[in-house]
């Protein structure tokens, strides 16, 4: 049994070493693995297939909005990209320059897609002429390059993949709904489906995106108390338009200016997912972007009529992705395999289940077991799996919740931010200097002004002048 236990055993305790933690559940789950290519993963099977899982998901809801897919180039031309100065500025220190075509060097350099703002803008600038054109609502999935000086697999890394809608609207007021619309869209998929409570707000003027007017974000609490942005939302006015000329005859047979909006979530999902749900033992996936939702492990397979139970137990569970287990491996091999991959559902069978026409089932989630009759082991797994999305969730609020502190003055949420890692909700007087130095101080920044707003106090907990907005603060990836 000793041997059975080696996977567990090379996972270092979260609470001996989160970091750690982290690193050894992505490789010995077998999610990623490092590259020749300093700061870029490949991404194994075993991760690949969860972003497959939350493409096919995400695509589905956009489109149901509207949306349709395109592809851009993965270059931009450095004319293109100097078109909106506070864009080009935002990501000057991230970007990725070619230089040579060939052996040649280029008239123009280009630089690796960090974003495609400037791309769509150049795009829409030719395609879109009158009222009729309008809205657009396109997304594409992509790679992008920044490169990041530190990397951590899924959480930062030199290339990534993602999603980024952008639309065109032809008045301020359809771009922030549909700012709105796409930053709830992507609460409503973190919650629902990959079970991670969420907080839905504004981002500072400090912490918006590069030439938007307003950013809208989505901020998990991980395991360890540090935020996650988890997905944003961009209105960018008539800005971009007004950079790029893109115009179009209105009702009236007047020239204007479209409003646009950008949003975007990354395979940082991935890495949300682990750190918000993951144990000692490794992942532990929600039962709605599992890969794997149910393993069947024989016990004893050389015995007759085992194996056989197996794989017809699989065409009964065939709604679901069911793998059997039939390799050589011993249970407790198996067993913990299944367990460091995060399979919400383990089905135990052996000699004496088959003699007493039942089947364990284990809930990777809380490893309880619970004995069912085989007749009924379809609506017991189906059951089963519901509960199990449904308690994730509530155990990630809780402790979201738990470790969400509220302060009302600087020395209170210095306490705070260097004894108890989570969320401190605390009153803004509105001003940078005061975002500045809690940084200084107290090692914070700002992730979001939360939509829901509360008066947790009548002064800045900073500079103690009257306060305007209620802020999370909080130590972030």
């Amino acid at each position: 049994m000793a041997k059975d236990k080696k996977l567990v055993e090379a996972i270092t305790s979260m609470d001996v070493d989160f970091a750690q933690w982290y690193t050894d559940v992505v490789k010995k789950a077998e999610l990623v693995d490092y590259s020749s290519v300093k700061g870029c993963m490949v991404i194994k099977p075993a991760g690949y297939a969860i972003w497959e899982n939350i493409q096919k998901e995400l695509d589905k809801r956009f489109k149901e909005t509207g949306v349709q897919n395109v592809y851009m180039p993965m270059f931009i031309p450095e004319s293109l990209l100097q078109k909106e100065k506070d864009h080009v500025e935002g990501f000057a220190p991230e970007v990725a320059w070619v230089t040579h075509g060939g052996l040649e060097p280029l008239q123009e350099r280009m630089c690796v897609r960090p974003t495609s703002e400037t791309l769509f803008c150049d795009f829409y600038a030719r395609d879109i002429q009158s009222y009729r054109d309008l809205p657009k609502l396109y997304n594409q999935w992509c790679s992008v390059v920044r490169w990041e000086k530190t990397t951590r697999p899924f959480l930062r890394s030199r290339e990534f993949l993602w999603q980024e809608g952008h639309t065109a609207h032809a008045t301020a007021e359809e771009a922030e709904e549909r700012t709105e619309l796409m930053l709830n869209l992507y609460a409503d998929f973190c919650e629902e489906v990959l079970v991670m409570p969420v907080v839905r707000g504004r981002k500072t003027d400090k912490e918006k995106f590069a030439g938007a007017e307003a950013t809208y974000t989505i901020e998990a609490l991980m395991h360890d108390g540090k935020a996650l942005q988890s997905g944003t939302s961009h209105n960018f006015g008539d800005g971009f338009a007004k950079a790029f000329g893109i115009q179009f005859s209105d009702k009236d047979n007047k020239l204007k200016y479209v409003h646009q909006t950008s949003w975007g979530m990354t395979t940082r999902l991935i890495g949300a997912i682990i750190m918000v749900h993951g144990d000692d033992n490794g992942l532990v996936l929600p039962p709605r972007i599992a890969p794997t939702q149910v393993v069947i492990v024989p016990i004893r397979q050389q015995a007759e009529g085992v194996l056989d139970k197996a794989y017809q137990l699989k065409d009964v569970l065939s709604g679901f992705s069911v793998k059997v287990d039939d390799s050589d491996k011993s249970p407790g091999w198996k067993f913990s395999e299944s367990e460091m991959r995060g399979i919400p559902v383990r089905v135990e069978i052996g000699p004496k289940d088959l003699e007493n026409n039942q089947a364990v089932l284990v809930r990777r989630d809380t490893h309880e077991k619970m004995t069912v009759s085989l007749d009924e082991i379809k609506e017991k797994v189906t059951e089963l799996l519901d509960t199990i999305q449904r308690d994730m969730f509530e155990r990630a609020k809780a402790h979201r919740d738990a470790h969400t502190y509220t302060a009302s003055n600087l020395d209170e949420m210095k306490d705070l931010a260097d004894n108890k890692p989570g969320f401190i909700r605390a009153m803004w007087c509105g001003c940078q200097e005061c975002e500045d130095k809690l940084k200084e101080i107290a090692g914070v920044t700002s992730r979001c002004m939360p939509f829901n707003q509360e008066q947790v106090a009548d002064t800045c907990v900073c500079c103690g002048k009257p306060a305007t907005k209620m802020v999370y603060w909080g130590k972030a990836y």
